[in-house]
């Protein structure tokens, strides 16, 4: 008998330069611990950054801002991402950089609005009629086609709903099968059907389904209690961008919930201070009604000393609304110019913002830091490196950085290959320390070489 070991189907997620942090790496007491959830080092930062994330649960930030500030190669991008590990998929997080605001299709400010109105999330209760349970029978009735010819078209569908308590068979429009064949919905999956809009929502496999055997990486669900048709209570999360692009270009629907099928495709236009402020009236007279609750988020602005005067009026006009995210800006800047100005400032941000943010500092990483950075990275990217060579890297990044060392792990590696070897050694980063140069440098080499350059 011949036994094979069947490769699961699921692609593999492309790794990404934060792909290790999974979280920032605290215990229950929001102690951080020496090195987990891919975290080594920056305690301070790392338990500063922990009590955020109590506050932001406790909804005790909104409006407020912080800073991450550091030299290059810190962990900043790091700490922020962590922030949002920790947070969970519920809370909206927002990431950006602050040179997208230099947009020729949009204004900067208009930049800015967007994303903080896509780290504002809206959590929407509804009761609506559904027709919920397991699909039993599910066949499209066609039709001699209308438009002549020998074509057929759908005329109907007859799905069959099964539940504990009993089962129904509904007639149902074309348009709905359409929706069925979106959803991927097959005899045997669990689903619900809004009576008034028609909506179809795949809510998961029915578990009568489940086996030990089973390869796909499928979410099974208990058969639904009650009768088929009955009323229940639908959660939805959307973003107040969300709405915005929604109604930016209505298509029929009324109700807020309906608006999700009615996303806009991507494109550049913007969106009018008339129709925001009549989507945050709308809102606001939801969550007084209890139907809806708002869920401020965080946008993350890196690189921020990239804004400009007119960016940080906005911005310190923005933190003092009533629905406004948490903002967590980060910058490697010290004392320099604010962007088109002749005013010098810390981080390159205007004293009057500087003065209401929380800042948030990291230290420089030490030789045995770096090396264990380095060797959980080549863990992340499955690269076998012995001791020596993580040794070795780790005297680079003192030299140049920790970000330029992490750049050479890929290259030894396929160094290594052409060699015929698996384990990256010594001199595979010898030999592409040697091909690649690193920003300091490049620096001295041109300040060397200057009469070769155009300057």
């Amino acid at each position: 008998m011949r036994i094979e070991e069947v490769q699961s189907t699921t692609k593999k997620q492309r790794i990404a330069t934060h792909t290790h942090i999974k979280g920032l790496g605290l215990d229950a007491n929001g102690n951080a611990l020496a090195m987990a959830a891919g975290f080594v080092g920056q305690v301070a930062a790392r338990e500063a950054s922990g009590l955020v994330v109590d506050m932001i649960r406790q909804k005790k930030m909104a409006g407020r801002a912080l800073l991450l500030a550091g030299p290059p190669s810190t962990g900043k991008t790091a700490l922020a991402l962590g922030i949002c590990q920790e947070l969970g998929s519920k809370v909206p997080f927002c990431p950006m950089v602050g040179s997208e605001v230099y947009s020729s299709e949009v204004k900067k400010t208009e930049v800015l609005m967007e994303n903080f109105r896509r780290a504002i999330g809206l959590r929407i209760k509804e009761n609506k009629e559904v027709y919920e349970g397991e699909v039993t029978e599910l066949s499209p009735e066609e039709t001699e086609s209308t438009n002549g010819g020998y074509g057929k078209s759908i005329g109907h569908v007859i799905v069959g709903l099964k539940t504990v308590k009993g089962t129904k068979q509904l007639k149902l429009d074309p348009t709905i099968y359409d929706a069925l064949i979106k959803e991927k919905v097959a005899v045997g999956d669990v689903i619900y059907v809004e009576a008034n809009s028609g909506a179809v929502k795949r809510v998961g496999r029915s578990d009568s389904f489940a086996t030990e055997f089973d390869l796909e990486a499928e979410e099974y669900v208990p058969l639904p209690k009650g009768e088929v048709h009955k009323k229940k209570e639908i959660v939805q999360d959307v973003t107040l961008h969300d709405l915005d692009a929604a109604n930016a270009r209505p298509q029929g629907g009324q109700d807020i919930l309906s608006l999700m099928g009615q996303m806009m495709k991507p494109r550049k236009t913007e969106i009018t201070d008339k129709l925001r402020q009549e989507i945050n009236k709308v809102v606001n007279r939801y969550i007084d009604e209890g139907v809806a609750e708002l869920v401020p988020g965080v946008l993350f602005i890196d690189e921020v000393h990239m804004l400009d005067m007119e960016c940080f009026s906005y911005l310190n006009r923005a933190l003092e609304s009533s629905i406004s995210p948490i903002v967590i800006l980060a910058t490697n800047r010290g004392i320099c110019n604010v962007r088109g100005t002749d005013m010098t400032s810390p981080h390159g941000i205007p004293v009057d913002l500087l003065d209401r943010l929380v800042i948030i500092r990291t230290e420089t990483y030490g030789p045995t830091e770096m090396i264990q950075i380095l060797a959980i990275r080549a863990q992340v990217e499955e690269l076998v490196i012995d001791e020596e060579s993580l040794a070795y890297l780790g005297e680079i990044g003192q030299q140049a950085s920790l970000r330029h060392a992490m750049q050479l792990l890929s290259p030894a590696n396929v160094v290594a290959r052409m060699n015929g070897r698996d384990k990256i050694c010594k001199a595979d980063i010898e030999e592409v320390n040697t091909l690649y140069l690193d920003a300091k440098s490049s620096a001295r080499l041109l300040q060397e070489q200057q009469d070769r350059y155009i300057s």
